[in-house]
């Protein structure tokens, strides 16, 4: 009896047919080593022996800390998104410069289609714009503030205040903002010393005042003319 050839010898040669038929059908597979399976719950729990670092993504790396990073007493990690403020700088100086405008002009109105009314005279009485618009500016006063703010105001030898510092000090909104609510203020002051004038000595100042709001002190040298031609008037009759 021949000796029967091994599975390698029959392995090697892929052309040795065995009852007739090719090696690849007649000869199955050798079957493979079976890994066993870990359970269910095995597998969906995340591995903890990786050896090589997971991806980070690129706007979250530079605020992942870094080990033995200093300023973390705390233990704690920096949080990865940080609030946003709600309003900008450049947004929070226009929105002054609007609410300012708009709450003096109702006090200009009254004074200049009903300067006689009753409401006028109780409404231009009232102290509270001027306390509303003196805490307006003294925030604004307080975010443009900078610790050049008193250099450029005293930028000579003799502390008095020099044009050029003034005008790198106007460069910024937010001190703009902060110079219009100031002057805001002071106008109606000066257009409602120029009413309770006109009332006590029966004289004109709807022009006054209405020059008083963008032009004060146009407003202010126009009452003074307007008393001393109605006092001349006066003295003539």
């Amino acid at each position: 009896m021949a000796p029967c050839a091994s599975p390698s010898a029959l392995a090697l040669s892929p052309t040795t047919r065995v009852s007739s038929l090719p090696l690849t059908l007649a000869l199955r597979q050798r079957p493979e080593a079976r890994v066993p399976r870990a359970p269910a719950a095995a597998q969906l729990r995340p591995s903890t022996a990786c050896s090589w670092p997971r991806p980070v993504l690129p706007e979250l790396a530079s605020a992942s800390p870094r080990a033995g990073a200093r300023g973390t007493g705390s233990g704690r990690a920096p949080p990865l998104f940080r609030p946003r403020a709600l309003m900008t700088t450049s947004q929070i100086a226009s929105a002054a410069f609007t609410l300012g405008t708009v709450a003096v002009l109702p006090f200009y109105t009254l004074m200049v289609v009903a300067p006689d009314a009753n409401i006028t005279k109780r409404t231009v009485e009232s102290s509270a714009p001027y306390v509303a618009l003196g805490l307006l500016y003294a925030y604004l006063l307080y975010l443009s503030w900078t610790p050049e703010t008193l250099r450029a105001m005293f930028a000579s030898k003799y502390w008095l205040p020099e044009l050029p510092g003034i005008v790198r000090m106007f460069a910024s909104e937010m001190t703009v903002a902060s110079a219009w609510i100031h002057l805001l203020a002071v106008d109606l002051f000066a257009a409602r010393q120029v009413y309770h004038d006109g009332l006590k000595n029966n004289i004109e100042t709807r022009h006054s005042v209405s020059l008083c709001l963008l032009f004060c002190p146009v407003g202010i040298l126009v009452h003074v003319a307007t008393k001393v031609l109605a006092g001349a008037v006066g003295r003539s009759h």
